[in-house]
C-alpha cells in the first residue's frame, strides 16, 4: 500500500479506497497455460471419447475467457482491477502480466508526472487591488485506487482545486510593498519562494483526498489588472522617485558636512554663520539639481 506524502488534510474523513497490491504471473507463462488448455480441449476427445463433453462444457468457455486475462503494464502506470463492480487490486509492476481471474475489469491509470497551468484569474489582494494571477502545478497520481474511486474526474479535480487554492492564497498578501504597512511582510511579487511553498501546501492538502501528490506549485503570471495597471505604475514610479531623491539629499548633506569640516580643520577660511548658510545653500543646489548648474563668477568681494 502506498504511503501518502505529508500534507494538511482539509477533511478528517479517511479515503475509502487505497491501493492493494495485486498478484499476477508472467504473461508468457500464462500463454503456455492457455496453449496447454487449448491442446487439452483437442486431445481429450480422442482419449476419453464422448465423456469429454461434460468437461468441455467448462474448459472451452474458459479457453475463450482467458483472452481477457492478459494485460500489459507500462512504466509508471497502474492497472486497477474490479470484479463485478467491487475493487479487487492494483497492479503496478511493469511488463506483460497474466491475471488469474479473467473476469476482472481492468482500468489503466497513468502515474507519470503532469503539468497543469491555471487560467489567468482576477482576484483582489489583501489591499483590495485587483490583480491577474496564474500558477503552474506539477503533480502525479500516487494512489491509483483513490484517484479512480474517490473523485469523479481527477484531472478536472486538480484544475478546480488548484485554482481555488490560488485564489485563497492571493487574497492573503499584497501584490507589492507600496504602503508603509506592507514593508517587511510577504508580498506576491518579491517573495516567490515563500509564496510557492504556501501554495504547494495548500494545493497538496486539497488533492491528497484524490490520491494525488503535488511536486511543485509556483506562480507563473502576476500583474495588476488592466483597469488599475497605469495608476499603479505611476504610483510605483512616484515611490521610486521619492526614494531616489532621499538618497540624493542624504548624500548631498554628507558632502556639505564634510566640506565644512575640512575647511574648518585645515583653517583655510573662517566662515561666519551667514557665510556658512550661503555656502550650504549653493552646495545643495549644485548637488541636488536635476540639471547642470551654471556657475556665476563673483569678481568683487564676497558680499557683492
Amino acid at each position: 500500500m502506498a504511503e501518502k506524502p505529508n500534507s494538511i488534510k482539509l477533511s478528517k474523513n479517511e479515503p475509502t479506497y487505497r491501493d492493494i497490491e495485486g498478484y499476477a504471473i508472467n504473461g508468457f507463462l500464462g500463454l503456455l497455460m492457455h496453449l496447454a488448455l487449448g491442446l487439452a480441449n483437442l486431445v481429450l476427445p480422442i482419449i476419453l471419447g464422448p465423456f469429454t463433453v461434460i468437461i468441455q462444457i467448462f474448459t472451452v468457455p474458459l479457453w475463450f475467457v482467458m483472452f481477457n486475462s492478459y494485460v500489459i503494464v507500462n512504466p509508471n502506470e497502474a492497472v486497477v482491477a474490479q470484479f463485478f463492480g467491487k475493487y479487487s487490486a492494483t497492479l503496478k509492476s511493469e511488463g506483460f502480466k497474466f491475471f488469474l481471474n479473467p473476469l476482472y475489469q481492468k482500468t489503466k491509470i497513468s502515474l507519470r508526472i503532469n503539468n497543469f497551468e491555471s487560467n489567468k484569474l482576477k482576484v483582489n489582494d489583501v489591499n483590495a487591488n485587483p490583480i491577474d494571477i496564474a500558477a503552474v502545478v506539477v503533480w502525479r497520481v500516487f494512489d491509483a485506487a483513490e484517484a479512480l474511486f474517490e473523485v469523479e474526474n481527477y484531472d478536472h479535480y486538480v484544475q478546480i482545486q488548484s485554482e481555488a487554492a490560488l485564489r485563497e492564497m492571493a487574497t492573503k498578501y499584497p501584490y507589492d510593498a507600496i504602503e508603509q504597512k506592507d514593508i517587511g511582510g510577504i508580498t506576491l511579487s518579491s517573495h516567490q519562494d515563500a509564496v510557492a511553498e504556501e501554495l504547494l501546501i495548500s494545493v497538496e492538502a486539497r488533492l491528497a483526498r484524490a490520491g494525488i501528490e503535488v511536486l511543485e506549485a509556483r506562480i507563473s503570471y502576476l500583474a495588476y489588472s488592466t483597469e488599475i495597471a497605469q495608476a499603479m505604475l505611476r504610483r510605483q514610479q512616484a515611490a521610486a522617485v521619492v526614494a531616489a531623491r532621499r538618497e540624493i539629499v542624504d548624500g548631498a548633506v554628507g558632502m556639505v558636512e564634510l566640506a565644512l569640516e575640512q575647511l574648518s580643520t585645515k583653517g583655510i577660511i573662517e566662515l561666519d554663520e551667514d557665510k556658512k548658510a550661503t555656502m550650504v545653500s549653493n552646495l545643495l543646489v549644485v548637488l541636488c539639481s536635476e540639471t547642470d548648474t551654471t556657475p556665476v563668477v563673483n569678481t568683487g568681494t564676497l558680499y557683492q
